[in-house]
């Protein structure tokens, strides 16, 4: 069985319930489909109950046992609005305002989560991601301890799965949100694959073979990251070739308990990282899983705009396992 094929019979067993707000695009009505038909998670959909049957019946598209719910006519949205201006009236915001806000498909999806009654979103068919992020973050937030919102991509080959971050959302982190970002990974790969986390820091040095300030970024980073969370083995400067090949990793960095061995792949900067993933899926026939936004309390996902409905399918599942 694959991985994604493992998540998916994973969340099977969880029954939770992921809100799906871009009702208006057809992949996301055939997503919901296939998510009900498969029994991998109960599905949620946002907007007119009215339109959405009509353009289902269009598509030929069988949405029997999804719950609609019209943020405008809902009796939630009183409630909402209360809560989201309690949330955001140190900015500014108006009672007015926040109803109209919460009336929004990608607001009221992430207050659904944030209430607990949605266990996560995925989102962003047709969003940006700004607008995505800009909802999960104002609803839900992030945790205790952890400064950024980031991503990681699932990078799956025949015989190995390894997870790349950040390739999607954080520029260029200073040293505390990087070793945060790879905090955040390391837990959430070894929630989807079951495996034992091996974080790289990579650099373009391993173990002091170049002085340059982006590899004492690195360095500092890593130093972090072990202080933080003393249980996860982590360990950097390395190359990548140290950090995956078992023989290079030996004679590189001698006594590394990661070189050789890593599954987590933390980046320096997101131009490395999009084009290491890049690479990895277009020369090395990687299944590129992502981007999984990560940093927040509760799992709200954003899809890349040219995603197919099959996108939507495993990006929710993955959201089962992550609320």
């Amino acid at each position: 069985m694959n991985l994604m094929e493992s998540i998916k019979g994973k969340a099977k067993t969880l029954r939770k319930t992921i809100v799906l707000p871009e009702s208006h695009d057809d992949r996301v009505l055939k997503a919901a489909e296939k998510l009900k038909e498969e029994n991998i998670v109960n599905v949620i959909i946002l907007g007119n109950e009215e339109k959405i049957r009509n353009r289902s019946s269009e598509i030929e598209v069988n949405i029997q046992g999804v719950r609609i719910i019209d943020p405008e006519k809902s009796d939630m949205l009183s409630n909402f609005t209360n809560i989201f201006y309690n949330k955001r009236k140190h900015k500014g915001i108006t009672i007015e305002q926040a109803k109209e806000t919460m009336k929004k498909d990608l607001f009221f999806g992430a207050m659904l989560v944030n209430e607990s009654m949605a266990d996560g979103s995925v989102a962003g068919s047709t969003a940006s991601t700004g607008d995505v992020l800009r909802a999960a973050l104002q609803c839900v937030g992030m945790p205790d301890g952890i400064s950024i919102v980031s991503s990681f991509f699932l990078m799956i080959f025949p015989e190995r799965v390894f997870s790349f971050a950040d390739c999607a959302v954080v520029p260029n982190p200073d040293a505390a949100q990087l070793a945060d970002i790879a905090i955040t990974t390391a837990d959430n790969h070894q929630k989807l694959t079951g495996e034992n986390p091996y974080v790289a820091m990579l650099s373009f040095s391993t173990k002091g073979s170049a002085k340059h300030e982006l590899v004492d970024k690195v360095l500092e980073a890593t130093k972090i990251a072990k202080e933080k969370r003393p249980d996860l083995l982590i360990d950097g400067e390395l190359q990548f070739d140290a950090a995956i090949i078992d023989s290079i990793g030996k004679r590189k960095a001698p006594g590394s308990e990661v070189a050789g061995r890593a599954n987590v792949l933390i980046f320096p900067d997101l131009q490395a990282a999009n084009i290491g993933y890049k690479i990895a899926q277009r020369l090395g026939g990687a299944e590129a899983v992502g981007p999984v936004v990560q940093g927040l309390k509760k799992p709200l996902f954003d899809l890349s705009r040219g995603c197919s409905v099959d996108d939507i399918v495993n990006t929710s599942a993955i959201a089962a396992l992550m609320g």
